[in-house]
């Protein structure tokens, strides 16, 4: 019954993980609640308060929680429910309950793209991410952002105006807006899409909620753009959560003089992938969504009027802009690099390379003549998914192997 999985979700004492576990073992949330405490001993995992917690045969909180959803209209999606994103389902810690407003969008049949970005953005920052979230809108994708001030907002806004599906997902109860100035967005959001939360109604924007929903944005996703964030932002947090999830991370370049792009731009030193328009973040995903993705592009469309409120300042060299027919086409994947280090190979020499390390062994070993989807590659490695990305990044790097759309990886051929 729904109440069992209201139940178990709103257990105090166990972490996601553990409520996963719960799962596992069990048929479903109402044999867990019957189960007798020493059946919980053999389940993988539990902590000793988490045990005492699932001896608590209390139904009150859930049935208050099932009532206040039927009162407010919000929807409950289960772990175990058809409509539960497979994406997020894959990620180490995915919730076991989603309460939401409005429509689910097919998470599993479109591409999903995060946007992220600080709440004090600049000018440049506020009218890029509306641009760019047009733009991935226009192409076909599903745009997912935290629906607070500044970059998610605009982000949001941009792809509501292309006629895009859009999903916001809280750090506080469905039906709390947060901060109040939203509120519109939120209506607007439900119509285009759905406002998401694990916690449920009436649960106030506590602090630590925003870092624990922002593995939710980017287990939703396929990829994670990152628009304007400095040092200290959340927007981080999300890309790095996006990394360790097998996801790839997208970053617009910003200006190296301004601190709000301080930590999106580490990222591009780190590996991330850049991004100036929505077609470079939505176009890697063609491959895999043939029928959904299409580049249509319109650069300047739909952009907001910047606030008054909004720092107005600008990159202090503007970018020169080009006709189609003169502009340089990059590919970061064949673009040849010199690495100034003893181990790296010319790419007439792939064949022969000696690696550095037993893990790089072990990841071209697995890696052989085939194409490989990251995620399989990490699970047949059984290194972390932070592991298995640097090492490809420094293996790119090297001219060793060559990343594919669609988040697939190679060994390079030889010329």
């Amino acid at each position: 019954m729904l109440v069992h999985w209201i139940w178990l979700a709103a257990r105090p004492g166990l972490n996601d993980r553990e409520k996963v576990a719960v799962l596992e073992y069990f048929s479903d949330p109402e044999a867990a609640f019957y189960a007798p405490a020493e059946a919980f001993d053999k389940v993988e995992g539990l902590s000793s308060r988490a045990v005492a917690s699932l001896s608590d045969k209390n139904l009150s909180e859930a049935e208050d929680i099932l009532y206040q959803c039927t009162e407010k209209q919000i929807h409950i999606c289960t772990y175990r429910d058809g409509a539960y994103p497979a994406r997020l389902k894959n990620i180490p810690d995915p919730p076991v309950v989603l309460y939401y407003k409005g429509v689910l969008p097919d998470f599993d049949g479109h591409p999903v793209i995060g946007v992220v970005g600080t709440r004090k953005c600049s000018g440049y920052g506020i009218t890029t991410a509306q641009r760019l979230g047009y733009q991935i809108a226009a192409c076909g994708a599903v745009v997912v952002s935290g629906a607070a001030k500044g970059i998610d907002t605009a982000a949001m806004t941009g792809a509501m105006t292309a006629g895009g599906k859009v999903v916001g997902v809280l750090g506080c109860g469905a039906d709390v807006v947060y901060p109040a100035s939203a509120r519109q967005l939120y209506r607007d959001t439900q119509q285009a899409g759905c406002l998401i939360s694990e916690f449920p109604p009436g649960t106030a924007p506590l602090k630590w909620n925003f870092p624990k929903r922002n593995r939710i944005i980017s287990g939703l996703s396929c990829g994670v753009l990152v628009v304007e964030a400095p040092d200290d932002s959340g927007a981080l947090i999300t890309a790095r959560q996006a990394a360790e999830q097998g996801r790839d991370v997208f970053v617009v370049p910003g200006n190296i003089d301004m601190p709000s792009f301080a930590g999106s731009n580490a990222l591009l030193r780190e590996g991330a992938i850049m991004a100036g328009s929505g077609w470079d973040v939505v176009g890697e995903y063609q491959s895999r969504y043939p029928d959904k993705v299409h580049k249509n592009i319109h650069i300047g469309e739909g952009v907001l009027e910047i606030p008054e409120n909004v720092e107005r300042s600008m990159p202090k060299v503007a970018p020169k802009t080009s006709s189609p027919a003169e502009k340089k086409t990059f590919d970061r994947r064949k673009e040849k690099i010199t690495v100034d280090k003893e181990d790296s190979c010319a790419y007439s020499d792939v064949d022969s390379y000696r690696p550095a390390t037993p893990e790089e062994a072990m990841l071209l070993e697995k890696l052989g003549k085939d194409t490989w989807q990251i995620d399989e590659l990490i699970a047949v490695t059984e290194l972390s998914a932070g592991k298995v990305l640097s090492l490809l990044t420094l293996l790119e790097i090297k001219g060793v192997v060559e990343r594919l759309q669609g988040q697939q990886v190679r060994r390079k051929n030889k010329p």
